[in-house]
């Protein structure tokens, strides 16, 4: 979303990066990639990798727009596991971009593109000194978290999910367990959940009861509702903190020191 109802919170669809040394993770490829990527250009890194989360175009709009794809001197690594064998991520990536959706194909890349396969639940190792930890969540079409263990961090991506009321998904607990940071999807409120029942995403309420149960020690809102603009993500942050003092609404650009 663009406009001055959006101003303070941002309106990109998601993307995550995360740094663990010199090595560059992505997560997800929703339009927030684009100014990564050209943030990424005026540094030395020459490699990265890219994890979806799943396919849906929130989470791949901004992925033909991404410069690194488009520099003969970068490797670049994208992975998925939603479509669980189903479906490969180069044809993702390849259905994508191609007529009527996009006028080329990702032969227009000029990096060193590798397309990789794995399966939720899944142990990764994406770099030396880095153990990723994979599980299925509960969103149409399938979605995948990720735990990135360094050096004795922990930082759990949760997105793209929907809780059943009353209980809490074995599977996240796993993911974000003593996590340092947990970033989870809030798109609603516990008050809209019936009506947005079957969408499959989640509310802040549900990101504190599972931190709470987990030992996280700072939760990050995201995935916000594009019905839900600044008033209304000031008012989910000020009633967050009140229950959970170290739960943040997250913001385009914002940076987490884990």
């Amino acid at each position: 979303m663009s406009g001055p109802a959006f101003d303070r919170y941002g309106g990109n669809t998601i993307c995550i990066e995360v740094r663990c040394g010199d090595e560059v993770l992505f997560f997800d490829a929703g339009t927030g990639i684009i100014q990564a990527g050209i943030s990424l250009m005026s540094q030395t890194t020459r490699k990265l990798s890219l994890f979806l989360t799943h396919c849906h175009y929130d989470h791949i709009q901004g992925l033909p727009f991404f410069v690194p794809l488009h520099k003969p001197d970068m490797a670049v690594s994208i992975a998925s596991a939603h479509m669980e064998g189903r479906m490969t991520t180069r044809q993702i990536i390849e259905g994508l971009m191609q007529p009527p959706f996009f006028p080329v194909g990702p032969n227009i890349f000029k990096a060193a593109v590798r397309y990789d396969d794995f399966m939720p639940g899944d142990v990764l190792e994406p770099a030396a000194g880095i153990v990723m930890r994979t599980g299925r969540l509960h969103h149409p079409g399938g979605s995948t978290g990720y735990r990135i263990e360094f050096a004795g961090r922990v930082v759990a991506i949760i997105t793209d999910t929907e809780h059943t009321p009353g209980e809490l998904d074995t599977n996240v607990l796993e993911l974000i367990a003593d996590a340092d940071l947990f970033l989870y999807d809030s798109a609603y409120c516990d008050e809209e959940m019936q009506k947005y029942s079957g969408f499959g995403h989640s509310s802040w309420q549900h990101a504190i009861r599972l931190a709470e149960a987990a030992n996280v020690k700072d939760i990050g809102l995201l995935h916000h509702s594009l019905l839900h603009a600044d008033d209304d993500l000031d008012r989910i942050a000020r009633l967050a903190c009140e229950r959970f003092p170290r739960a943040h609404v997250v913001k385009d650009a914002q940076i987490f020191d884990v």
